[in-house]
């Protein structure tokens, strides 16, 4: 098969590796690619947005497959327009894609179908808005309704930050479109974790379990990022707490969407909180997470294709997974300044070492090859990973890996998996 790959981070990375071992696969391109991507496949100048560009070449070069990695082209119906031509794409369609796209939207989903989540309200008005805060008080949460880069959600622990927060979206435009509707939400104590399932419009198959840290440093602390690591399994996801999770979360909304006329088909990715032994639906994400797909990818034995396949097909019922026993830990290294203002262009060495170490390997999030070296291009820039028996050795392995890249202008939390015991 020809297979095409949407993205240019840790996550798009990792599927590529993935799908790169796959005997059904004759040729991988990626759009656009990052300089480790261009290792396993042929890349191609068209950025993940460019809707009109990545059509008109899956239709030229007549794609077997196209496997959407981030959110943003989802939401904005890719695969909606390579199916309609007859391009299989492995994704929800733009309407299913509301699910991340629309907080609000998720949430209603909740309410209706009596999935666990947090209590909320949606607004457009910002003096209702503050009405709702006043009646609710603080520590809240706010979020932007639509795609903001994951720098919508505001933790906001007093009545002032939450204030603000509103402010600055229903009144200071900060997330442009994405911040004309808040929705306002119980803050959830408890411990976050991420759930994966495959689904093809009626059936969910669960992943592997994995627990990602958000906070820019060492014990949670600072600005949330779009990840600073993670591990996979995640130990407070039990067989049973899966179980759990299927039946009262995953399938129940798997169910919601067939019935509202939007069968999901693609890769369902739950954040949850989990505070004594009960399960709640943070949000939900319409794509593998990263850097969690980095993790669950140096952990899964079975061949990756098919499974895509057979969430798009819907070829799920009598569907399997293998996974390694082992667990796997990926530690992000990112510029210095990030989640803020960082510099680009700076050399990065000391790979080929890093990768040589039995059971790592390092997913290229943000760079770039420029007159034969290295160079970071983006805020998250790489994601080192190593598989070993337990959390604790993949830990020693991965910070291992870490320590043999020479980047003096990046930097990365030292207690990735502190959560974790064994």
């Amino acid at each position: 098969m020809k297979v095409l790959v949407i993205g240019s981070g840790g996550r798009e990375h990792a599927l590529t590796w993935a799908l790169s071992a796959s005997s059904l696969v004759d040729e991988l391109v990626a759009a656009p690619g990052n300089a480790g991507i261009a290792q396993e496949a042929q890349c191609i100048d068209i950025t993940a947005d460019d809707i009109d560009a990545i059509h008109a070449f899956a239709m030229d070069y007549a794609m077997d497959l196209v496997v959407i990695g981030p959110e943003g082209p989802l939401v904005a119906g890719l695969a909606d327009r390579l199916e309609a031509d007859g391009i299989a794409a492995f994704g929800p369609n733009s309407d299913a894609a509301q699910l991340e796209g629309s907080k609000g939207f998720t949430k209603d989903i909740c309410a209706k179908y009596a999935i666990p989540t947090a209590a909320y309200g949606r607004f457009t008005d910002i003096g209702k808005a503050q009405d709702y805060l006043n009646k609710v008080g603080a520590p809240i949460v706010v979020k932007a309704d639509g795609l903001a880069a994951g720098k919508g959600v505001i933790m906001a622990e007093t009545m002032a930050q939450a204030g603000a927060a509103i402010t600055d979206m229903l009144e200071g435009n900060r997330f442009g479109t994405a911040g004309a509707e808040v929705v306002i939400e119980q803050w959830l104590g408890g411990e976050e974790v991420s759930f994966f399932a495959l689904v093809d419009g009626e059936t969910a198959l669960p992943l592997a379990s994995a627990q990602d840290h958000k906070r820019v440093g060492d014990g949670d602390t600072g600005p949330n990022t779009g990840g600073m690591g993670a591990y996979s399994p995640a130990p407070l996801v039990t067989e049973a707490m899966a179980g759990r999770i299927m039946d009262e979360i995953i399938e129940p909304t798997v169910r919601a969407m067939k019935d509202a006329g939007y069968p999901y088909k693609g890769v369902l990715y739950a954040g949850l909180m989990i505070e004594d032994g009960m399960p709640n639906l943070l949000e939900y994400n319409v794509r593998f997470g990263d850097p969690e797909c980095q993790a669950l990818a140096m952990r899964l034995r079975s061949d990756l294709l098919p499974a895509l396949l057979a969430a798009r097909n819907g070829g799920l019922k009598h569907f399997d997974l293998r996974w390694h026993d082992e667990s796997a830990l990926t530690v992000v290294m990112a510029a210095k300044g990030y989640p803020g203002a960082h510099n680009k262009g700076t050399e990065i060495r000391g790979i080929k070492t890093a990768d040589a170490m039995d059971g790592v390997k390092v997913f290229h999030a943000g760079t770039a090859e420029q007159d034969g070296k290295l160079v970071a291009v983006g805020g998250r820039v790489l994601n080192v990973t190593a598989l070993a028996p337990t959390i604790t050795e993949a830990k020693a392995k991965a910070y291992q890996a870490v320590d043999a890249i020479d980047w003096p202008e990046g930097f990365y939390r030292k207690d990735i998996g502190f959560r974790a015991k064994g």
